[in-house]
């Protein structure tokens, strides 16, 4: 379409290259006269007149340079594009030639040698053999797989919709609390790829290994290429090579893994030249995360092939993670915690934190779902620790009396469902320096035996070394997550291996799933500390948070019960507690957390108090407790 601003401008272009034309028939008719008044009036007219002032050459030059100024106008073709095309032109020919003349070049060079005549000895014949030639190997090409583009999040309505739920008006937190991934993902060339699979078969082959490159994986910060060695070569031949290679291909790090499963080829990991980061949003959108039911499914981050990683923390059932400073420990556990509470309810799940570091997980205080304040002194680190053995055994004693052997079935038939409780120490070694016998023992029992009572670990340190990360602790702790490390020796002390002195950091890690002793590099999902202070604000107000004293005064109590011969405590609220239940007519730990306002702990030492009195009846089950006093009761 022509736009409406060069109507005059192919207006005069043309008009010219008509009169142009005329003209230049006209002079031709002069010339021959069976072409008489070929031009026309206007022709003659225009060519009678410039023929008068510049003769009969300088007519024709003048009136082919309006010709072409002409067409230049109405067409807007400039000589400069028509030079161009010309040369363009030349130099694809040239290069065609040449190229034709190399082939045969290198075709000639290639022909085999005539082997020198040999002089035929008459005593002794010649054998005749037939030499077959040798048959080239195919070439063949490495598989370059697609990288999978993040699954874009549906409406936050169908997802994570703040719409109140069955109990209560709690709301769950929307997604649109967490920012977009706005990454441009530019769709890399798939010569790049099988340009660095070469340099990497060349290098390896300076090095006295021969294989090729069967496969290629790429994903958001590595690329997996697929190296099948030849015959005779041994993996940890190549495994040596690792650092060698980074430097050969200008790599940060270069990471070599085992056998691809399916494949006689083993994983070569080398970072992409532009990393891309990996949004918990994009994790909290996905299929994968929306399908798992669990109130403590957790994102992890995206593996090397880009598929999201989901875990449940109730199956692995504790959790131990190591690294060097400024790996992306932090941003790990706040995407852990972040994941747990757009996906349960304080009635569901609580947490009890302890930072010794305090400015890493002080931002959660005063959300509902806190068990206790954050605990930042480490002395006072233990004795939470300790509270939690004695809740993990008050809890078992209710399995006992339910009859049942796990947490989720004795919610399904408890009249007052127990939350989940998760433990997150952000720094061990700091607790191991001041109380290190208390804590380990704590920790070592807790990790054997609180699973069945729902209470689960997360622990995080720095300093990855035998005196922190004890055989007590590791043996209870199969689930592992470590980050980039400084040596070789803190990776086995991590993960029983070498490979994290090779991540590249930010977020990079190597996860042990449970059950299993492989190990999967994943790249951990980002959640920025904006994103974190709008969630929490957004929890605050739903409600305030009921904290739970006893968690550490149980253990200031527990001296003075041995001093005193193990009298019972008494709870200064205990009097208008029994009030309220016999008042109501019924007792129930949750009447007694909501009225009072206190913690459940406190609440289900009441109702134990009640019941050792006879006021309220044993627990059966599912049963609710029968009151056995009235409002007689004074």
């Amino acid at each position: 379409r022509m736009s409406f601003e060069r109507l005059p401008q192919v207006t005069l272009g043309i008009s010219g290259a008509i009169i142009s034309c005329c003209a230049l028939l006209s002079s031709v008719s002069l010339r021959s006269p069976d072409l008489l008044e070929s031009g026309g009036f206007l022709g003659k007219t225009v060519f009678t007149l410039i023929y008068s002032l510049l003769g009969s050459t300088g007519t024709v030059l003048i009136l082919v340079l309006v010709l072409i100024v002409s067409l230049m106008l109405s067409t807007q073709f400039s000589p400069y594009q028509l030079i161009g095309l010309i040369w363009r032109s030349l130099r694809g020919l040239a290069r065609g030639i040449f190229g034709v003349l190399g082939f045969a070049v290198q075709k000639v060079k290639n022909r085999p040698k005539k082997a020198p005549k040999v002089k035929k000895e008459r005593s002794a014949p010649l054998v005749k053999t037939e030499i077959e030639p040798e048959k080239s190997e195919p070439v063949v090409q490495p598989v370059v797989k697609e990288f999978p583009k993040p699954e874009e999040p549906e409406d936050e309505r169908k997802n994570f919709h703040a719409a109140p739920l069955a109990k209560g008006n709690w709301k769950l937190p929307p997604l649109s609390l967490l920012a977009r991934n706005k990454q441009v993902t530019e769709k890399v060339d798939k010569n790049v790829y099988l340009k660095i699979s070469k340099q990497l078969e060349q290098k390896l082959k300076n090095f006295g290994v021969s294989g090729k490159v069967v496969g290629i994986s790429p994903g958001p910060v590595v690329t997996t290429y697929e190296y099948s060695p030849a015959p005779g070569i041994k993996i940890n031949k190549i495994v040596g090579l690792a650092d060698d290679l980074a430097l050969g291909l200008k790599a940060q790090s270069v990471r070599v893994i085992g056998s691809v499963p399916g494949k006689s080829a083993l994983g070569i990991e080398i970072p992409n030249e532009v990393r891309q980061v990996v949004y918990i949003r994009d994790l909290l959108g996905s299929e994968r995360f929306k399908n798992n039911r669990a109130k403590l499914a957790i994102v992890l981050g995206l593996d090397v092939v880009g598929t999201p990683t989901i875990a449940d923390l109730s199956r692995m059932p504790h959790l131990l993670m190591a690294g060097a400073t400024g790996a992306g420990k932090s941003v790990a556990i706040n995407s852990i915690i972040a994941s747990i509470l757009f996906n349960a309810t304080p009635e569901d799940v609580r947490f009890l934190m302890i930072d010794p570091k305090r400015i890493e997980l002080s931002g959660y205080e005063g959300i509902p779902h806190l068990l206790h304040p954050v605990v930042v002194e480490p002395k006072l680190a233990s004795r939470a620790l300790i509270w939690a053995v004695r809740e993990m055994e008050r809890r078992y004693r209710m399995l006992e009396e339910a009859r049942v052997k796990g947490f989720d079935s004795y919610n399904e038939v408890a009249e007052e469902k127990l939350p989940y409780i998760v433990i997150i120490v952000d720094e061990l070694a700091d607790l191991m320096m001041v109380a290190s016998k208390d804590v380990e023992g704590a920790i070592a029992r807790l990790a054997q035996m609180a699973r069945a009572a729902g209470i689960h670990l997360i622990l995080a340190t720095q300093r990855p070394s035998v005196d922190v990360l004890t055989g007590l602790i590791k043996a209870n702790f199969p689930t592992r997550i470590s980050f980039k490390v400084s040596s070789k020796v803190d990776s086995r002390t991590i993960i029983d291996g070498s490979g994290a002195e090779h991540l590249l950091g930010m977020g990079d890690m190597l996860y042990m799933p449970p059950g299993t002793s492989t190990i999967k590099r994943v790249h951990g999902a980002y959640i920025s500390e904006q994103e974190t202070a709008e969630l929490v604000t957004f929890l605050k107000k739903q409600g305030e948070a009921i904290y739970d004293d006893s968690v550490l005064e149980q253990v200031e109590e527990e001296g003075q019960l041995a001093g005193e011969g193990g009298e019972d405590d008494y709870d200064d609220r205990y009097d208008e507690a029994v009030a309220f239940v016999c008042d109501a007519g019924q007792a129930s730990i949750s009447m007694i957390q909501r009225r009072l306002r206190i913690g459940y702990n406190r609440a289900a030492r009441i109702i134990e108090m009640m019941e050792k009195e006879g006021i309220v009846g044993p627990a059966d089950g599912a049963k609710p407790r029968e009151v056995l006093a009235r409002k007689s009761y004074e």
